[in-house]
């Protein structure tokens, strides 16, 4: 196995700068980066449509979609599992030349399909891919020598997603007949698994610890969120009869949705680290509603999607990269700086200008889809200034890490 992949002992020095003490530093800053960038120049393209000028591989739609499911999620997800498999194991996760290395994949990856003129398309499939197997190696090592077994749960959803990232780019490749679209869903929906798995370890965790409330947790709901789930996401998928999907999707709401109720109390909204996480499944749970009414009646069927992608998956990630930001440098997570609170309204906003103002106003779509983008610059720009350097310098108890 080569040494990168391997235990590395704990170095004594903290130095100056943190950064690649550990996996959250450079991911979260790449993913909030990535988040501003990304949307930044998804506006040009998509306003202006000179995507060809700078690409030749990729539609713009493939490229919007890929990377905010690849780049900025994975980003994410790297930052989260690399420090959360410290915590359950308490063994050493890369840092330092390999955390930059591993971190280097990302980004590259980003970069590359803007060279499509000069560099081939196997090589940025190569570097993309390699970049998650990293990743699952990384995590899966000290997993296993722990013998952490329940863990390996969340591993099998990351082999999955390379999976699904082979079949996209197979259907670059013209190797996969619609191999763009099942390799962009199967993502999509993976990732909303991860977000479901892990919303039922830590939001009512989080919520009765920091109220002091019991919540309700019915043995029903945790047996079937994910059979339920999963039935409507391969229905989808393999594009079965609507009302099949459709009724998949009300199943869904009636479980999760109950998972909401039991969940509730007033309290989560006296703090933006609680409700934030609580409105991302609230909006996950908006997104099979709409998928319902995109069945039954004609609206967009990217209004779900980004019920899911903006609401679901952006603000239950900020959530998570804001909390864990603040506990892994030594900072407490029940004073959060000010501005999360305003900046979680803005994402929340560009999420309902998003998804339901345009059923509302629907001769108005562009200009919904502008002003939510230009909110979900702002929102990611500002955490970005507040957290540059919460993550760049070392914790402020003195610790490594």
């Amino acid at each position: 196995m080569p040494e990168i992949f391997m235990q590395i002992e704990k170095p004594q020095n903290v130095g100056r700068f943190g950064l690649l003490h550990l996996g959250f530093r450079p991911f979260f800053i790449g993913a909030s980066s990535f988040a501003v960038l990304s949307i930044s120049i998804w506006m040009l393209l998509l306003f202006q449509g000179k995507f060809s000028a700078i690409n030749t591989y990729f539609t713009p739609m493939a490229w919007h979609a890929h990377e905010m499911i690849f780049g900025y999620t994975m980003a994410v997800i790297a930052g989260f599992l690399l420090t959360a498999t410290k915590n359950w194991t308490n063994i050493p996760t890369v840092h330092g030349y390999p955390l930059l290395f591993l971190f280097l994949l990302w980004l590259v990856a980003r970069i590359l399909p803007f060279l499509g003129g000069f560099v081939p398309l196997i090589a940025i499939a190569i570097i993309d891919n390699l970049f998650i197997f990293c990743l699952i190696a990384t995590i899966s090592i000290p997993l296993f020598k722990a013998k952490h077994w329940k863990s390996f749960f969340l591993v099998s959803h990351i082999i999955l997603l390379l999976l699904s990232n082979i079949i996209f780019y197979l259907g670059i490749f013209d190797i996969i007949p619609q191999g763009v679209h099942y390799g962009l869903y199967l993502g999509l929906y993976l990732i909303l698994s991860l977000v479901i798995i892990m919303g039922r370890r830590v939001i009512p965790s989080f919520v009765e610890r920091a109220t002091n409330l019991p919540l309700k947790n019915w043995s029903w709901v945790d047996n079937s969120h994910l059979i339920v789930f999963w039935a409507f996401a391969l229905a989808d998928l393999m594009n079965l009869n609507n009302y099949l999907v459709a009724s998949l999707a009300g199943l869904t709401v009636l479980v999760h949705g109950t998972r909401l109720i039991g969940w509730h109390t007033i309290e989560i909204w006296k703090k933006p680290l609680l409700w934030i996480l609580y409105l991302a499944y609230i909006f996950i749970v908006v997104g099979f509603l709409l998928k319902i009414l995109t069945i039954i009646y004609p609206i967009s069927p990217f209004l779900s999607i980004h019920a899911f992608a903006v609401g679901g998956i952006s603000m239950i990630t900020i959530g998570m990269m804001a909390r864990v930001s603040l506990g892994h440098t030594g900072r407490s997570v029940l004073e959060p700086p000010w501005a999360l609170f305003w900046i979680f309204i803005l994402l929340g906003a560009s999420t309902i200008i998003r998804v339901i103002f345009p059923i509302i106003f629907a001769s108005l779509y562009l200009y919904w889809i502008a002003i939510s983008q230009v909110l979900w610059i702002i929102a990611f720009s500002w955490f970005l200034i507040v957290y540059f350097p919460i993550l760049l310098y070392p914790r402020i108890d003195g610790r490594y890490g």
